[in-house]
């Protein structure tokens, strides 16, 4: 199949070497639309030609407004706004409402919105009778799924989707208790008893009220912590059509309540090649072990023995403008927590890996899991709890791509294409006759 254009023209003239047939597709935002192509038939009997883009790594499924990445210069904006100015000049909250609503807020409008994050923090009784039931040792991602799922039996009337007051108050709903569910399914990891939110706490520090509260009259929480770990839920706020986004809009096209497309985001952000990946770069970190095994380490990933985890990227090529962030944010909380010994392994690892030519190569640089880890880590919270933290950042994304995706009018229940490569048409032998 050839193809060429004409200078000035927004088009794509296709030549079907099969047939001698040509075709023109109009381009728009630099993309063909995959349907033009349907008309490229050999014979009219047939269905017409398609693509094939397994994991989409060339497919674009929605047009947003809500992130932009280019990731050859390492660039990630939410709704406009660079995530370096984001992350130094604004709180979670304020970037939750920028996602979701377009605009920052000024002072009226984050007071009234963190007002309505803080009146529903608060989760029904029930909910804390089915955490009982989770073995003591379940994974608090498995236990927070679960209860994110289940929080669409209590409020029923989030299947009303174009009612925009109600999908107002999932909105409120989710995101205040996120954190409540994250950290009840953490206590009850722990057999610790349950702690309610302290409304008089910022988002934040709620959240770590709840985790780590335990006879204190009141719990107050470090502030370059608490600062810290707000800048984490604003680096993991969105990061465009990644795997739950994109699971939380292929379910939402369903029209099914955002409950349930949030705990079938949540439940793609559980695994080891998502929202686990920064708990993997600290298993690796744990199997080097010393700085005397770094060089051998970098030697059998190189030959294809092992496995550098927390460098490299889908989209940014050069490197990942979180990171950087993340790098400098640890600083801050080692002073506080005392320097973990993993980051001597991890500074050595970078070191060489940025003069390798081997890495350099294959644009394989320091990804936002490299050391988000070890701030978790240092901060006392559990391997585990590293996916359900990304969740509870993550939430706001989600919804503002799922509010986005049920006001396209293009949209349509998502039903991708497939390649049949199975037996044709085959009679259905007697069983006596089957071997």
């Amino acid at each position: 199949m050839l193809a060429s254009g004409d200078t000035g023209k927004s088009t794509l003239t296709i030549t079907d070497n099969r047939t001698g047939k040509s075709y023109e597709v109009p381009i728009t935002h630099e993309t063909i639309h995959a349907t033009d192509l349907r008309q490229i038939k050999v014979n009219v009997d047939d269905f017409g030609l398609m693509t094939y883009d397994p994991a989409f790594m060339n497919t674009a499924s929605c047009k947003s407004t809500v992130t932009y990445i280019d990731g050859d210069k390492g660039i990630l904006r939410y709704r406009g706004y660079p995530i370096e100015q984001l992350a130094e000049r604004c709180t979670y909250l304020e970037v939750a409402y920028l996602l979701i609503y377009g605009e920052l807020p000024n002072k009226t409008q984050l007071t009234e919105w963190a007002a309505h994050i803080t009146t529903h923090t608060f989760v029904h009784e029930n909910i804390k009778k089915l955490m009982d039931g989770f073995h003591h040792d379940a994974h608090p991602m498995g236990m927070f799924v679960s209860t994110v799922a289940a929080l669409s039996t209590f409020y029923p009337s989030a299947k009303h989707i174009a009612d925009h007051k109600e999908r107002e108050l999932t909105f409120y709903r989710l995101i205040g208790k996120a954190p409540t569910l994250a950290a009840f399914a953490y206590r009850h990891s722990t057999g610790m008893p349950f702690v309610h939110p302290d409304n008089d706490l910022s988002y934040v520090g709620n959240f770590l009220n709840m985790m780590f509260r335990i006879a204190e009259p009141k719990y107050q929480p470090h502030p370059i912590l608490e600062k810290a770990l707000d800048v984490l839920f604003i680096l993991h706020a969105d990061h465009e059509q990644n795997c739950s986004t994109s699971a939380m809009r292929s379910v939402g096209s369903s029209h099914v309540d955002p409950y349930s497309a949030a705990a079938a985001a949540s439940a793609a952000l559980y695994g080891p090649l998502h929202g686990g990946a920064n708990e993997a770069v600290l298993h690796m970190l744990d199997e080097i072990g010393s700085l005397d095994k770094v060089p051998g380490f970098i030697r059998d990933v190189k030959e294809g023995k092992g496995r550098l985890m927390g460098f490299g990227h889908r989209v940014y090529k050069n490197f990942d403008p979180r990171a950087s962030i993340i790098k400098r944010l640890a600083d801050q909380v080692f002073e506080v927590t005392g320097r973990n010994p993993k980051l001597d392994l991890a500074l050595e690892l970078e070191r060489i890996a940025l003069q390798d030519d081997y890495f350099i190569k294959r644009k394989l640089y320091p990804n936002v899991d490299f050391y988000s880890g070890l701030i978790y880590q240092a901060m006392k919270f559990p391997d585990q709890m590293f996916p359900v933290l990304f969740a509870i950042g993550r939430m706001s994304g989600w919804l503002a791509q799922w509010s986005e995706m049920v006001s396209d009018t293009e949209q349509k229940i998502a039903r991708p294409r497939q390649i049949y490569l199975g037996y044709g048409k085959r009679d259905v032998p007697m069983l006596s006759q089957r071997q």
